[in-house]
């Protein structure tokens, strides 16, 4: 079952259980997905509509002065990331397997790394990551 039917369940079993908060924010995932031009999403589509969902929540909580408030919307969208990769996972990626001297800058480095990890890592954790070395 790809993750956007998984959606459609969930809202249909929070609206059994009058789970009002999560009804909302997976009401509005549906309706970003309505937005696309295609009716059938990858997961990885998917997923990149669900961070920027998050990205642009974070960013109207940070406007209103909340920078470090977490809210329920914010905790449900989450729940639809894959599990993130630890910057203990990243660094021991790195070192196995990309070598720094074969590239001009540090940062440089991102592309091989994102392209592992995918959506299970971002990227501003792999730019600490790299910066920390």
């Amino acid at each position: 079952m790809s993750l956007q039917e998984d959606l459609k369940v969930d809202l249909k079993n929070a609206m059994k259980a009058r789970e009002t908060e999560k009804v909302s924010a997976v009401r509005i995932l549906i309706g970003e997905f309505a937005r696309q031009r295609e009716k059938e999403l990858s997961d990885e589509q998917v997923i990149a509509i669900v961070k920027k969902l998050i990205k642009s929540e974070k960013e109207l909580l940070e406007a209103k002065g909340e920078k470090d408030a977490s809210s329920p919307y914010i905790t449900i969208m989450e729940s639809y990331l894959p599990q993130q990769a630890s910057e203990q996972d990243i660094k021991a990626w790195i070192d196995a397997h990309v070598n720094l001297a074969d590239f001009g800058n540090k940062m440089q480095a991102m592309k091989p790394i994102m392209q592992h990890f995918g959506a299970r890592v971002d990227g501003n954790t792999v730019k600490k990551v790299l910066g920390s070395l």
